[in-house]
């Protein structure tokens, strides 16, 4: 494992480097970018501009699963918003698979913190719904949603309003409901928070099983450094805002696949946690002290 500074999209080459006749493969294009991005809010006349994001630079790869942590309030959120066009960078550029993001980025979809179900709809309807608002079939969107239902383990619940499901279940369904689309980039903002700590790590579990399958590329906030270690390929730390940029990111090797609810005793991930935390710890500090004034 190693810990770095954030550097940005590329490596400069050394100037005696060798040349060979061997051609070097281009790198892959990253899946989502964020180069130079700032996001300032202008308020009504009379109140302060606020910076939430100052100057961000990270990547996520094709297949890439990557968490970002950070102090409560520090613009988590306001970077997976410019991921997913709902806001646009004051600064800098984000772009996807190369082009830049200027409106609702079609190769990715969003999970969000609360359910996004429609209550009159029952459970496979609504997997079901983003199909047929793309136009296909319904007798087709239907045959595709009891397949996910399945899948997320769900078989036997399609006919359940949101209303008769547990919040897991619920999760389960939102969850299917994102996949279903087969987007290239999968969104998640804290989408297990409020669940209670089992049900949390059966999902962390199942979302685990279906990216092994399909390897789409995540971008997951989270405030659980044990989830976000669990979970993922890198975790990237954010500085407390306002002005937040990452400031450290961490390769995690532990080995896949994996299971959280085991992955978690191990000496690996111990060492981890430490030396995350000591890099995360004192950006908690700064926004306690923060939020005070």
């Amino acid at each position: 494992m190693s810990a770095r500074m954030s550097t940005g999209l590329s490596t400069d080459m050394s100037a005696s480097a060798c040349l060979t006749s061997q051609a070097v493969p281009a790198p892959a294009v990253a899946a989502l970018a964020f180069e130079d991005v700032t996001c300032t809010f202008v308020p009504r006349a009379g109140a302060q501009r606020y910076t939430a994001v100052d100057r961000a630079t990270f990547s996520v790869a094709p297949g890439e699963f990557v968490s970002v942590v950070g102090p409560t309030g520090c613009g988590k959120s306001t970077l997976l918003n410019m991921a997913a066009g709902l806001l646009l960078p004051s600064g800098g550029r984000v772009s996807t698979f190369g082009e830049e993001v200027t409106d609702i980025n079609r190769h990715a979809t969003y999970l969000f913190q609360g359910e996004a179900l429609m209550p009159w709809r029952r459970a496979i309807d609504n997997i079901s719904a983003g199909l047929q608002f793309k136009g296909v079939p319904p007798a087709q969107a239907r045959e595709r949603a009891q397949q996910w239902l399945v899948r997320v383990g769900l078989g036997g619940h399609g006919h359940k309003f949101p209303h008769q499901m547990s919040g897991g279940m619920r999760k389960r369904v939102a969850l299917a409901q994102a996949l279903i689309l087969d987007p290239p980039i999968i969104l998640m903002d804290e989408p297990f928070s409020a669940l209670d700590v089992q049900t949390r790590q059966l999902m962390e579990s199942e979302l685990l099983e279906l990216w092994q399958a399909d390897r789409k590329s995540v971008l997951f906030i989270t405030h659980d450094l044990d989830e976000a270690i669990a979970l993922s390929d890198r975790v990237i730390v954010l500085a407390a805002g306002p002005g937040t940029r990452p400031i450290a990111e961490f390769e995690i090797d532990l080995p896949r696949p994996r299971e959280v609810s085991e992955i978690r005793n191990s000496e690996r991930f111990v060492a981890l946690h430490k030396q995350i935390w000591d890099v995360l710890r004192d950006e908690v500090l700064k926004g306690y002290e923060q939020s005070k004034r």
